[in-house]
């Protein structure tokens, strides 16, 4: 499928979807009187999403951004397993998502791949026990918030993260979970009383949507492949 460059071959619904949710994040960031950084944070996330589902390498640069600005939004909401996702795990995967998604086009085309049934069983159950023994490990540390779904973002993060990598249109489908986990975590911040609780909902909800859309480009991708 091919990688459109940065600013350019933009369809109406990703210039819709791009527009709404960065007017929606400026009216709660002055309202809620949020901070700047906050903003970018968000701003920076919509874009890393919106242009992986775009299949372009510039995801990887807006995306470098907003990991290390989320670990400190969730450092701040002692949300330590999100921290250490973000900075021992999505740092690095950042620059080898970049190199392998340059080193794995022609013409300006990205492969796009698909996963066989049992490959797709064995991500599952990797998924579900990932979940439970990381959510049991964060229960002991002081201080930590809502552990088990704090391990079920965490655990989806890291393997969407490596489907997305090795260029799998099923990332798509783990994300969608992750998205709805993930506003769960930050409606139970924002009702303890996070100031960031309210952007940090709107900018889950828009990867959600943007996973959705994501997962039917990569599947029409996947199969111009298989053609």
């Amino acid at each position: 499928m091919k990688v459109d460059k940065t600013w350019g071959g933009w369809n109406l619904f990703e210039i819709v979807w791009l527009v709404l949710f960065t007017s929606i994040a400026v009216a709660f960031t002055v309202i809620s009187k949020d901070s700047l950084f906050g903003f970018t944070v968000f701003i920076t996330g919509v874009l890393c999403v919106v242009l992986a589902a775009k299949g372009n390498l510039m995801s990887y640069v807006f995306g470098m951004y907003n990991t290390v600005g989320y670990a400190y939004l969730a450092y701040i909401n002692g949300l330590f397993g999100e921290v250490m996702l973000n900075l021992l795990f999505f740092v690095p995967m950042n620059v080898i998502g970049f190199y392998m998604w340059k080193n794995n086009r022609q013409d300006g085309k990205l492969s796009m791949r698909q996963m066989d049934l049992k490959w797709l069983f064995f991500v599952g159950a990797v998924c579900v026990i990932g979940c439970l023994l990381l959510g049991i490990g964060l229960s002991f540390i002081p201080g930590q918030n809502s552990p088990y779904i704090d391990a079920i973002t965490t655990v989806l993060s890291i393997v969407a993260t490596f489907l997305m990598v090795r260029r799998f249109k099923e990332q798509w489908l783990v994300y969608i979970v992750l998205n709805i986990f993930t506003v769960v975590l930050w409606v139970i911040r924002m009702l303890e009383g996070s100031n960031e609780g309210v952007l940090m909902i709107v900018m889950w909800s828009a990867y959600l949507i943007n996973a959705a859309y994501g997962y039917y480009n990569w599947n029409k991708g996947a199969k111009e492949v298989a053609v």
